[in-house]
Parts: structure tokens; C-alpha cells; sequence
């Protein structure tokens, strides 16, 4: 259960990326998979593809918004993850990462950002 207002926001960011995504026909699997090398919000099917979604929200743009917020360390850090999820598949199946951003109430969201 999160604990503080940015954790309450992120559930709530989290929540509307996913009604977002299942209403375009995507599948939850996992919700918030951490492992020793980070964490995956989303980890949803569309048909046979496994799609790996951060989702980042922001109030404002003032800084560039929630797209320019996945810096190139975090970028890693979500590969490795990925990467440690599929250890679970013998034979992994065709993977993605899309991006949910949320700047202010406008949600975008964007397929294929990172290449594994």
C-alpha cells in the first residue's frame, strides 16, 4: 500500500495506465515486479507479444516532462529487469517496452520505446 502522497500519485498514475491499456485490448500479468535489478510497473500481453510498460507521471513540464524523465540510467535498469523476468521462459516470447506518460492530465502512450 503506498505510503506517501508521490506513492499514492503513482498508484493512482499506475491505475490509469492500466484501464488505458486493458481498454485497448492488452492483458495484465504482473503489476509491480521487482527484482535485485529494479522494477517494472506493467507487465501486460498484447496477443502473443509480452509488453513491458513504465509508466511516469508528472504535474508539470517544467522539467521536461514524464517522456524525458527516463533518463538513460533508468532505461537500464528497466532491460535488466526485463531481462531477469524472462529467466522465467525457457523459450521467451516477442518482447516490447511502451511508455505511459502522464504530464499533468494529458496520457500518452507510446509503443516500442527501448530495443532489447
Amino acid at each position: 500500500m503506498p505510503r506517501t502522497p508521490q506513492q499514492r500519485q503513482g498508484r493512482l498514475g499506475e491505475d490509469r495506465a492500466l484501464a488505458h491499456l486493458e481498454a485497448y485490448g492488452l492483458t495484465l500479468v504482473t503489476r509491480n515486479f521487482l527484482c535485485k535489478a529494479g522494477e517494472i510497473d506493467l507487465i501486460m500481453l498484447e496477443g502473443p507479444t509480452l509488453v513491458f510498460v513504465e509508466v511516469r507521471r508528472r504535474a508539470s513540464r517544467r522539467f521536461g516532462g514524464a517522456v524525458y524523465s527516463v533518463t538513460p540510467a533508468k532505461q537500464q535498469r528497466l532491460l535488466r529487469a526485463a531481462q531477469y523476468y524472462l529467466l522465467r521462459h525457457p523459450l521467451p516470447p516477442p518482447c516490447r517496452f511502451d511508455l505511459v506518460a502522464i504530464d499533468e492530465e494529458k496520457l500518452s502512450w507510446i509503443q516500442n520505446v527501448l530495443e532489447m
